[in-house]
């Protein structure tokens, strides 16, 4: 019997992979547990139409991504973070992740989730600091941060 996986079941198939299966193992555990349905037609055509959507949505996530890689990289997006720092340069404490999406949000208007933000280890160093952050699977942009001291 040919079935279509609604969820990943372990050592038969991924959720929306359509296999061949024996006839009892579809009816008595994979139907009735709601883990697949039966692929005729009717189910294939919505299959392949729920398809289609997530394509589309996942083409606009990957625009809207670009879009934001482009705004950032620009040579005049620089977000300046103000710090107390010693004589020598070095900050007294450090810069997370958090406080440059903070401080990106409040300069540009722009809202990035504080883990993409790839940050090693926090700044701890007065001057300019190239960060990356993973916008998309496939858009990586780098923020400029600039560290001044108060």
């Amino acid at each position: 019997m040919k079935v279509i996986f609604l969820e990943d079941v372990k050592g038969k198939g991924k959720k929306g992979d359509v296999k061949e299966v024996p006839t009892g193992y579809a009816q008595n555990y994979l139907l009735k547990n709601n883990l697949a349905k039966e692929a005729n037609r009717e189910n294939m055509a919505a299959m392949k139409g729920k398809k289609k959507a997530q394509d589309k949505q996942e083409a606009e996530l990957l625009k809207e991504a670009q879009e934001l890689q482009a705004f950032l990289e620009k040579e005049e997006t620089v977000v300046e973070i103000k710090a107390k720092a010693g004589a020598d340069g070095r900050l007294f404490g450090s810069i997370p992740s958090k406080q440059i999406t903070d401080a990106l949000k409040a300069q540009y208007n722009v809202k990035i989730d504080k883990r993409k933000v790839d940050l090693k280890q926090p700044i701890r160093a007065l001057g300019f600091t190239n960060v990356p952050a993973k916008l998309h699977t496939d858009v990586v942009a780098t923020i400029k941060v600039h560290v001044v001291g108060e």
